[in-house]
């Protein structure tokens, strides 16, 4: 007997099996699962399934069972799972549907939105610029860019300005040795007056449209001071002394508040847009958020969270401009982690290993981006899209750690400055969304200057 029939006992007549009952009594025999919840349709036989709809249940049923409303059941279920197809019809070749066939005006089809083009970020900087003598230090804070679009620089002892509108190039101060060098830098929010924290511990005000000195800031700090921040006419001070300093820079007894949270230097100082947080990263890894309402002269160690996940310096601070208690810190050589904070909790919302030291952190003002600047091996500038962090876009170029960014006031272009003494410019963060002005005879910023002195 071969293997296609089947001996009938009772009868002694035989019977031939279809290749597809053959196919189902092979299953059965294997244990193979018939009846898979969620089907996938990649490894579905469609024929096996069409004939169990029809001629393979015919064999157990019995002929007087059979009722029209049974028929037509089983008519529709086939139409519906598309077995009066073939596989290929139905899946691979079906023809896609005439654009004509759609109505204009039918109003069940919703129109999708129009793909917004995706921004070119140009791989390289617009501009380089010597920048000779700029000290090579991680805990200082020597670039910020005003928001009279003037960019202000220190090196060695001196600072210099650049009108970003005109090209223009000017010396606002030279300290003597003994007071130098500038340790940092900070423009007020009226974009006009200026402070420098120098070596020394003192502070200067400067008011950069006169070209002259308002007064110096002295006694608050034992050693350098090289973080410095502004919350409209306070001036936030930090120093290698730890400390951290509100002056009110409109009365003579400047010193107002002092807070003691930091047993090591005091490298990043940022208040947030509200003016009641202030964040404030140290040598000794610590990270404190100090709140006004809470934090007095009375209660000088009285800090709102006291964070301790970095394992390395925490110089890097950037509050994000579209979420008033979303905080990014960045960690230094030992740490190479970009941590994002809810300040109002005190909660760690991420962290991102980004490989490489931090050195400076920037929200773009326009997406919801974040911008790093790191240490060796590549220095470069990363681009990340939050909250995802994935990489937009690495910019090369600088040869030594990024020390240094800052922010032009539209929010698109980027200052970079680094160890290897250059300073370059980005056009990373795109184009504001207001009209752009008429193209001036010379378009580019500082074209006539090759260095900075």
């Amino acid at each position: 007997m071969d293997a296609g029939s089947v001996s009938n006992s009772s009868t002694g007549k035989t019977k031939t099996r279809c290749p597809l009952q053959e196919q189902l009594l092979q299953r059965k025999s294997s244990g193979e699962n018939l009846d898979r919840f969620i089907p996938n349709r990649s490894a579905m036989d469609f024929d096996f399934a069409h004939y169990m709809l029809t001629e393979g249940r015919k064999d157990k049923e019995n002929p007087a069972v059979s009722s029209p409303s049974r028929d037509a059941y089983r008519k529709q279920l086939a139409e519906t799972f598309n077995m009066n197809r073939t596989r290929i019809l139905a899946f691979k070749n079906k023809p896609p549907t005439p654009v004509e066939a759609i109505p204009n005006d039918y109003s069940g089809i919703q129109q999708s939105k129009p793909t917004k083009p995706r921004r070119h970020i140009p791989q390289t900087s617009e501009r380089t610029l010597d920048a000779p003598d700029l000290v090579d230090d991680y805990y200082l804070n020597l670039l910020d860019w005003g928001s009279g679009n003037v960019l202000a620089i220190a090196l060695g002892n001196t600072v210099y300005l650049w009108d970003a509108a005109d090209g223009a190039t000017s010396e606002l101060v030279t300290v003597d040795d003994e007071n130098g060098p500038v340790t940092s830098v900070k423009w007020a929010p009226d974009g006009r007056h200026i402070a420098i924290g120098l070596n020394n511990s003192d502070v200067q005000l400067w008011d950069s449209t006169a070209n002259r000195q308002l007064r110096s800031l002295r006694g608050g700090h034992q050693s350098r001071v090289g973080s410095l921040d502004w919350n409209n006419h306070i001036l936030t001070t930090g120093g290698m002394d730890g400390q951290i300093i509100n002056n009110d820079v409109r009365v003579r007894s400047h010193i107002v508040e002092t807070y003691r949270g930091h047993h090591q230097e005091v490298c990043g100082l940022k208040w947030s847009a509200s003016g009641q947080q202030l964040a404030s990263g140290g040598n000794d890894n610590l990270l404190h958020i100090w709140d006004r309402s809470t934090a007095s002269s009375n209660s000088p160690t009285q800090w709102l969270h006291r964070l301790e996940d970095h394992t390395a310096a925490v110089k890097a601070l950037a509050w994000c401009p579209f979420q008033g208690n979303l905080l990014a810190s960045g960690g230094g050589g030992s740490d190479r982690c970009i941590k994002f904070w809810n300040t109002h909790t005190g909660a760690c919302l991420n962290s991102i290993d980004t490989g490489s030291q931090v050195c400076a952190l920037l929200w773009n003002k326009n997406e919801r981006e974040l911008l790093s600047s790191h240490g060796f091996t590549q220095n470069q500038l990363t681009l990340w899209k939050y909250p995802s962090m994935v990489k937009v876009a690495e910019l090369t170029g600088h040869t030594s750690r990024v020390l240094f960014m800052a922010q032009s006031p539209d929010g698109c272009t980027v200052a970079s400055a680094a160890g290897d003494e250059t300073l370059r410019f980005w056009n990373v963060f795109g184009t504001p969304e207001v009209a752009k002005p008429a193209p001036k005879a010379n378009p580019e910023p500082f074209a006539h200057l090759n260095r900075i002195r």
